[in-house]
């Protein structure tokens, strides 16, 4: 590369700053290399045209990275114990690495995706959020699943205390034993209403899975009626289903 005849002494000055500049940077670029691959750019005079030759010949093109975030995305899967929290920034870097390359998954799918991935511990959760239609953000989902195994961590423990000790020691020292019991129950953490819904609910369930459930409790009553098993009594507040005959 020379400079065109009748170029001013700024144009020379800059032409042959640039010239240093582009020898230094060109020796440190091929004595990076093996000698084989520095017989193949030894030709290349100046620096943009030898990294743009490597770009051609090594670059990943963006398809096969698409591909290999999709397939992360759908595969990883989180194991009993884990945090979900980190799991969840985990699934979130992913979804942000899809939406770069436009993947054309929507919010739902990356919802979905995300709820397959959690652990069997996570079915009520995973239940009542589809069947209450929760419609969330990533981010909002996420936290939802930190609060919820914050609180069934917690609570699961002081059930399993009060479960453990006998109504024989119950009856010895009742008021020692209940304040004890109190003192050991940690602390609930303050909940949103949405977490609060999802939690795994005691007693008598409601809403369509309750609805199910009185109508199994139902049924049952009057296969024992049909087949004479003592005297079964039902008093759902779902609509009674009719045995027949009735």
């Amino acid at each position: 590369m020379t400079l065109p005849e009748g170029s001013s002494r700024e144009e020379r000055l800059t032409f042959e700053k640039w010239h240093e500049d582009n020898r230094k940077v060109r020796s440190i670029i091929l004595a990076s290399m093996t000698n084989e691959i520095q017989k193949q750019y030894d030709r290349l005079e100046d620096v943009p045209s030898i990294m743009l030759h490597l770009k051609d010949v090594s670059a990943v093109p963006d398809r096969h990275i698409r591909y290999a975030a999709t397939k992360a995305f759908f595969g990883t899967k989180i194991t009993e114990g884990s945090s979900v929290h980190s799991h969840g920034v985990k699934m979130l870097s992913f979804v942000e690495k899809l939406e770069d390359f436009k993947a054309g998954l929507n919010n739902d799918t990356y919802i979905d995706v995300i709820l397959q991935s959690l652990p069997p511990s996570y079915d009520p959760f995973i239940v009542n959020y589809n069947m209450n239609g929760l419609e969330k953000s990533i981010h909002e989902l996420i936290n939802m699943l930190v609060q919820y195994e914050a609180t069934t961590h917690k609570t699961e423990p002081a059930v399993l205390v009060g479960e453990a000790s006998t109504s024989k020691a119950k009856a010895r020292v009742p008021d020692a034993g209940r304040g004890r019991r109190a003192r050991e129950r940690p602390s609930q953490p303050l909940l949103a209403p949405e977490v609060l819904l999802l939690l795994p609910r005691k007693g008598r369930a409601k809403g369509r899975l309750g609805f199910l459930s009185g109508q199994r409790q139902m049924m049952s009553a009057c296969i024992a009626k049909e087949r004479g098993i003592g005297r079964v009594s039902t008093t759902p507040l779902q609509p009674r289903y009719v045995c027949g005959g009735d």
